[in-house]
């Protein structure tokens, strides 16, 4: 057997390797299946690399775009494309192992630890039933977003199926985070329209919150109303990221309001478009994408601080990308804990394990780190100013989708860049550096330690 054959025989490839890879042929696949001919509007012909970045950003759910959606894609490839943010949405692992229960298929170890590793569990057990009820939870929140909104769209467009077809693509679009739309003009046609918005907002925070969160808070739902489990007790993962998820949104929707209080755009707005807009924006930020007004209309102070917020991204186990909400809270606890002078760090009645603190810092400049050398390298190759290419850089790194109007005038080499972003934004920063990392092994012997100077 040829070193080819050993490199991609499944046996030799780690787990995490093997997710990437099926990762990548999820890319493959959906570079065929949107280059159909008949999902496109006569006349369309989309090139290598937009094929190829329209793809990783349907993958990774990101839904920056090179083309317009709504006129490269007729009504099936607007269904096609669903299909596609589906899979990229709630996980490769989740819908093959869907499919493979369907046929009768028998989910193995190998299986289970491909499970383990796409869900970032820490444990073997229960997994394929966890599977299951994420799948059952996104389906159900996606058809009665669908319901809701087409129902509502009724009003908006001449025919039921047109209006069918919007509240589809719009639930599956809001609950995957994914950021496409087949307005043409995101949400910004439904800016005065509160009840659009807040459904939005919904569906967008329960795909970003994550799905642990979602299961616990439909198992507390149920032993409640069975009259089961009267004292269940919420995980430190669910009452983590839940808090800092909550926290985020409350703090840029405060920041938005307060940078933009006497800038332009809000100059002429009333109170409530001003609460609406700041809010809407700072949940789109968590993840969304989907947008009711041209990011080019804020200052710089707010697209910076919209920078940070799309770094950070979702929740983990979630549709969404960036470092994730639990690494950026268990940062912030450990400076505030180092500060105190204390050696562990205890939160909601329990203490972080050190390796998870470790891990975190790990996370965030590597990410960091990525995201400068993308800026520098966009700087160079791309016509735009350094505070677009910035943007542009952490909206792809946090598969969030907004953008200042750069990304179909990018070259060839800026959209590689950016394909790669919106790659690693989705597998996680763990699993690029797994990637690379060799076979773990134990030190056989130490040198004698000595401490460093820092800081």
């Amino acid at each position: 057997m040829n070193i080819f054959s050993r490199l991609f025989k499944v046996s030799y490839l780690s787990t995490i390797r093997l997710i990437v890879l099926f990762y990548i042929i999820a890319v493959l696949f959906s570079m065929i299946w949107l280059n159909l001919p008949f999902f496109h509007d006569e006349g369309v012909n989309l090139t290598f690399i937009d094929l190829l970045f329209t793809s990783v950003s349907a993958i990774s759910v990101t839904g920056l775009t090179v083309v317009s959606t709504v006129d490269t894609f007729n009504t099936a490839g607007s269904i096609a494309l669903t299909v596609v943010l589906q899979f990229g949405g709630i996980g490769i692992m989740t819908l093959g192992t869907f499919i493979w229960i369907i046929l009768g298929k028998r989910i193995g170890l190998r299986g289970r630890q491909l499970i383990q590793i796409d869900q970032n569990r820490t444990t073997l057990g229960g997994l394929v039933q966890l599977l299951l009820k994420i799948l059952k939870i996104i389906l159900l929140i996606e058809l009665i977003g669908t319901i809701i909104l087409s129902t509502y769209f009724l009003s908006y467009f001449d025919t039921w199926q047109e209006a069918l077809l919007q509240g589809f693509f719009g639930a599956v679009s809001a609950t995957t985070n994914a950021g496409f739309d087949i307005t043409g003009a995101s949400l910004i046609p439904f800016a005065d329209d509160y009840f659009v918005q807040f459904v939005n907002i919904i569906l967008l925070t329960l795909g970003a919150i994550g799905f642990p969160v979602l299961i616990e808070l439909q198992d507390f739902i149920k032993g409640n109303y069975h009259g089961k489990n009267p004292k269940h007790s919420f995980s430190l993962f669910s009452k983590l990221t839940t808090v800092t998820f909550f926290a985020l949104i409350l703090a840029g929707w405060l920041l938005i309001l307060i940078l933009e209080h006497n800038s332009t755009f809000f100059a002429d707005k009333s109170w409530h478009e001003k609460l609406f807009y700041s809010l809407f924006q700072s949940v789109t930020t968590r993840n969304g994408g989907l947008a009711t007004m041209d990011v080019n209309e804020f200052t710089s102070p707010t697209l910076i601080m919209m920078c940070a917020l799309m770094f950070i991204g979702a929740s983990p186990s979630s549709v969404g990308g960036g470092i994730r909400t639990t690494t950026f809270a268990i940062m912030l606890l450990s400076i505030y804990n180092y500060a105190k002078g204390r050696t562990s760090i205890k939160v909601f009645g329990r203490e972080l394990d050190n390796e998870d603190v470790i891990r975190s810092f790990i996370v965030i400049t590597t990410a960091q780190m990525i995201c400068v050398a993308a800026i520098i390298v966009l700087n160079f190759t791309e016509p735009f100013e350094l505070l677009p290419i910035a943007f542009e850089v952490f909206s792809a790194f946090g598969t969030t989708g907004l953008s200042m109007g750069i990304t179909a005038d990018l070259s060839e080499i800026g959209k590689s860049v950016i394909i790669f972003l919106m790659f690693v934004g989705r597998i996680g920063i763990f699993s690029f550096i797994f990637i690379i990392r060799g076979r773990a092994t134990k030190d056989r012997f130490h040198y004698p330690k000595e401490r460093m100077i820092i800081g």
